[in-house]
């Protein structure tokens, strides 16, 4: 792959696709992303269709030719659902709909068959850790009585010192993984930014609620979801909140649901974590994601090119544990968060940051925020290296 950052639920029966919904790219072949060549596309940055400033769908899709001369077979979008973009579209205030300033439901919907005519497969965000605080299921918790279901949309309490061996992921900006809320008058839980509340999947309702946005963007004609932030699902008093076991059952939940109505879709888990970690990701014989990001492997590229030795590679390499063969490894060298060095020790942190961020402007968190042309020089040789890795 190439790019340029609890109680299960029965899932919504099944409907009718409407008519003139586009079919998905996917169909005969359940392994096709196992050589995938991924271009990652934010709509607002891409293309203006209208001349109002602002990338959109029409924009998009007028370029595919572009997309498709790439030599890509797969376009993976960003966010692109109404939202206050605070966190550049990962805070979701409706996951049903687009953006109004992208355009309109009948616009992505000639997205996804233009794309499909080209041989090119479209995925989506799927951010289901969180939401925005303007989610209507937010305002509707923050205002509900404690212990219903709507307040239960989302993980409260009344003290700030519960989950307290979690580590804060955004230390940068973050203080602590709980913020106060004055209308509910007791804190809720964010692993991320803190106008990003986190839902709840103890609450069975969070996931049918979930698993009806998927199977609506699949009948519209998707070809999978990258899950986002998917270790942190779940919270147990006395762990880390990651890769729990009931996170691992959710994802299969959401696996099997998916197989029943649209085979051949791909799931790709979003895991910031070790390979033996993410490995469960795949599950028992594949039956969870069939894709997930390799990220220890990335930054030990650009160590290896920089140092012109191959060890950091071999190394996290021989860490890495065999998959199931209907599986595969998304490998990437940049995309639209910051170059993560969170799974490589301070002193080979160090070494990225004098090699490859010497300013410290580009450094963000535990992490580099360049683009991939001025991190190898603009030197077209060394990018090419780097995509044939």
């Amino acid at each position: 792959m190439a790019t340029q950052g609890r109680t299960p639920g029965r899932s919504a029966p099944r409907r009718p696709r409407p008519a003139g919904d586009p079919p998905s790219c996917s169909s005969g072949d359940p392994l096709w992303f196992k050589d995938a060549v991924i271009y990652e596309v934010h709509v607002r940055a891409f293309f203006d269709g209208n001349h109002d400033g602002c990338g959109d769908l029409a924009g998009l899709t007028s370029k595919l030719e572009y997309i498709q001369d790439l030599g890509v077979n797969t376009v993976w979008l960003l966010p692109f659902y109404p939202s206050p973009g605070r966190d550049d579209g990962y805070d979701i205030a409706d996951y049903r709909n687009i953006h109004p300033a992208y355009g309109t439901r009948a616009e992505f919907r000639a997205f996804v068959r233009e794309a499909h005519r080209r041989n090119l497969r479209v995925i989506t965000e799927l951010v289901l850790n969180h939401t925005s605080d303007a989610h209507p299921w937010f305002q509707a918790a923050r205002r509900a009585a404690p212990g219903s279901v709507k307040r239960n949309y989302y993980v409260w309490s009344d003290s700030a010192e519960r989950y307290a061996g979690t580590r804060i992921i955004f230390s940068d900006t973050e203080t602590s993984n709980w913020a106060w809320d004055e209308v509910a008058r007791a804190y809720y839980w964010h692993r991320f930014f803190s106008h990003q509340p986190d839902l709840n999947f103890d609450n069975p309702h969070v996931l049918r609620a979930m698993l009806r946005v998927m199977d609506l963007w699949l009948r519209l004609g998707v070809d999978g979801f990258r899950l986002d932030a998917v270790p942190y699902l779940v919270e147990r008093a006395g762990t880390s909140n990651e890769n729990l076991r009931e996170t691992h059952e959710i994802v299969r939940v959401i696996r099997r649901a998916i197989a029943a109505r649209h085979p051949d879709r791909m799931l790709l888990a979003e895991a910031n974590q070790w390979p033996e970690d993410v490995r469960d990701y795949f599950g028992d014989g594949g039956d969870e994601c069939q894709m997930a990001y390799h990220f220890p492997l990335m930054p030990r590229m650009y160590m290896a090119i920089a140092q012109e030795d191959r060890h950091p590679i071999v190394e996290i390499m021989e860490q890495t544990p065999a998959i199931p063969d209907t599986c595969q490894w998304a490998i990437f060298l940049r995309n639209h968060d910051e170059l993560t060095l969170e799974t490589v020790t301070s002193r080979e942190r160090d070494y990225m940051y004098q090699a490859y961020a010497a300013d410290p402007r580009a450094r963000l968190n535990l992490g580099i925020r360049r683009r991939l042309a001025p991190l190898l020089e603009n030197d077209l040789e060394r990018i090419k290296l780097m995509n044939s890795l």
